[in-house]
């Protein structure tokens, strides 16, 4: 159980270097992001498909700043249910699942962190899942065997109004 947090970049980026890794060994691997737009085609999806490793987007690219968070809950529920199935299936269905952004609607009180932590005990040996997002809870990383956290120290968004670019940032 791995859990990549902080205000710094590079969570997600992690996450993958973990899958690609993983592929690389003949790994069963699979990505799903509670933030991404289900139309989204971000580089990580793109290489992706390419090389035949399932990266699901779950969400409609909704943030702290939503209009409509009723959706955004029913989004974040039914992407978890997704998660949990995945999570919980039998051994060999995957060995390394990615929960990207899951911090969010555990954040956000869409998500119901006793019932993650629940889900998480109960996946089959040798199945490992990685969380990412900003923030993550406190009894999250209690129970993580591996803990990082991602310290901003500059970001050209903030201090040289530079855009986010082609992949390096999406």
């Amino acid at each position: 159980m791995i859990v990549h947090t902080g205000d710094g970049k590079g969570k997600t980026t992690a996450a993958l270097g973990i899958l690609l890794r993983a592929w690389g060994r003949g790994m069963k691997v699979v990505m799903l992001q509670f933030l991404k737009h289900r139309n989204a085609r971000f580089g990580e999806l793109r290489a992706a498909e390419r090389m035949g490793v399932e990266v699901i987007p779950l969400g409609d690219g909704f943030t702290w700043t939503s209009r409509d968070p009723g959706k955004n809950q029913a989004l974040a529920r039914a992407g978890w249910e997704r998660c949990r199935d995945r999570i919980l299936a039998p051994e060999g269905a995957h060995d390394v699942i990615i929960l990207d952004e899951l911090t969010y609607p555990l954040i956000y009180g869409w998500l119901e962190l006793d019932e993650v932590l629940e889900t998480l005990r109960r996946r089959p040996p040798m199945r490992h899942v990685i969380i990412t997002g900003r923030q993550a809870p406190q009894p999250l990383l209690d129970f993580a065997d591996l803990v990082t956290e991602m310290r901003l120290v500059k970001h050209p968004y903030s201090e040289q109004g530079i855009r986010a670019q082609p992949g390096i940032e999406f």
